[in-house]
């Protein structure tokens, strides 16, 4: 009897799988809160685990990312200086739950509480994931905060939860998570108390760096899908992940019918946003459209080759409504070469991209900042210098190899 309790002490320690993780840094730019991502299907069933570097416990997040109730990707983030190598110890197991870090990104889906006395920012009833037929005429106005909203402790977003899927930014004063508390909508006590707000105004444009069909001439809105979905995927500790599906979207005239699932990725520590489409078919002989759209009074940067931004001042309600107050912001965009086809020149409302997809998947970049941040950048040339910055730090990737 003693020997069969001691086998079964040992169970949880003979199904341990046990990984080195060497990560280096061979450019020459220093790497703060950059993504390792373990993919876990050769692994076997994984419900928890650990993640240490010189014998110290990191923070780690396990990812579930077609919703099968099984953990697919692993994450957790490292800095790195110039030149530098870091060994990483993971250890997988297939019990237990995932340990619980300190909470540097969220998402959220919410719809209108039925309580109507409850004020603009505290609706109760929060969504995994929401889907609309086609004869439903305002999805616009049936979600809170219009669509879905994802966050790091620098920047938040949302995705329009209509023909537009436009993604509008909120600016932040100070680094913190912000949207479970003020939903999009900050009151005026918390105003008042250094929370930030909405502070673009987008219109039926890109805003940053939405999807579109194209015609060839023009950019379209949506409005030939079967039906739409948004839903959380992932909301920390370290990246929140979330999904905007269009199923029998016909992005222009004479294309066929497509199911698209875009996944935007955002990691704590950052201001970009990592935008992955992936259709269910080939789809490389079709164009498609992206950009920023052209904010008021804003002055431009592109290098033609990809990366693009724009830095400019307006009404966050596209008009002075006597509430709000003129907001500053930088966007920017980059696109990969393999996916970029043409840069439009800029016209009054946008700077567009025709892009098309490798097989069937299509991937870009978008970043933004507002000018009230304590942590930002104190002008265009300052914001742009940035985004040069960044598109430099996309090209020179970490190595990462698993043993």
């Amino acid at each position: 009897m003693l020997c069969g309790l001691f086998a079964l002490s040992i169970m949880p320690v003979l199904a341990q799988k046990t990984l080195t993780v060497e990560v280096s840094n061979p450019s020459k730019l220093e790497k703060t809160d950059e993504p390792v991502i373990i993919d876990l299907h050769k692994y076997g069933e994984v419900d928890s685990a650990t993640v240490t570097v010189e014998g110290l416990e990191q923070p780690y997040q396990l990812d579930d990312l077609n919703h099968d109730c099984k953990y697919d990707e692993l994450c957790f983030l490292t800095n790195l200086k110039k030149g530098e190598k870091k060994t990483y110890q993971i250890n997988l197991f297939d019990h237990g739950t995932p340990e619980t870090f300190k909470a540097r990104t969220y998402a959220e889906l919410v719809v209108p509480s039925k309580n109507k006395k409850l004020a603009k920012n505290k609706q109760d009833i929060y969504l995994r994931c929401l889907s609309f037929d086609k004869k439903t005429k305002d999805i616009y106005h049936f979600v809170h905060s219009h669509g879905l909203c994802f966050e790091s402790e620098l920047i938040a977003l949302r995705v329009y939860f209509d023909n537009r899927q436009t993604v509008d930014v909120y600016g932040k004063r100070h680094k913190a998570l912000e949207i479970y508390d003020t939903q999009f909508y900050p009151s005026d006590e918390q105003l008042a108390n250094g929370y930030g707000d909405d502070d673009l105004w987008v219109g039926d444009t890109f805003g940053l760096g939405a999807l579109r069909g194209w015609d060839g001439k023009q950019e379209l809105l949506l409005n030939h899908v079967g039906y739409q979905e948004q839903r959380i995927v992932a909301e920390g500790p370290l990246r929140a992940i979330v999904e905007v599906v269009d199923n029998g979207w016909i992005p222009a005239p004479g294309m066929k019918k497509v199911n698209a699932t875009i996944l935007y990725t955002i990691y704590a520590g950052h201001r970009d946003v990592d935008v992955d489409v992936s259709f269910d078919r080939n789809a490389e002989d079709e164009y498609f459209a992206t950009g920023l759209i052209n904010v008021k009074n804003s002055s431009e940067f592109s290098d033609h080759e990809g990366l693009r931004g724009c830095y400019g001042t307006d009404w966050p309600t596209g008009k002075d409504d006597g509430v709000h107050h003129l907001e500053t912001v930088g966007l920017g965009i980059y696109v990969p070469k393999q996916f970029l086809l043409e840069e439009q020149p800029a016209d009054p409302k946008e700077y567009t991209y025709v892009v098309r997809p490798v097989g069937d998947h299509l991937s870009y970049k978008i970043a933004c900042t507002s000018k009230k941040e304590d942590f930002g950048f104190k002008d265009g040339k300052d914001w742009f210098k940035w985004l040069k910055d960044w598109k430099r730090q996309i090209l020179n990737p970490i190595t990462v190899t698993v043993r």
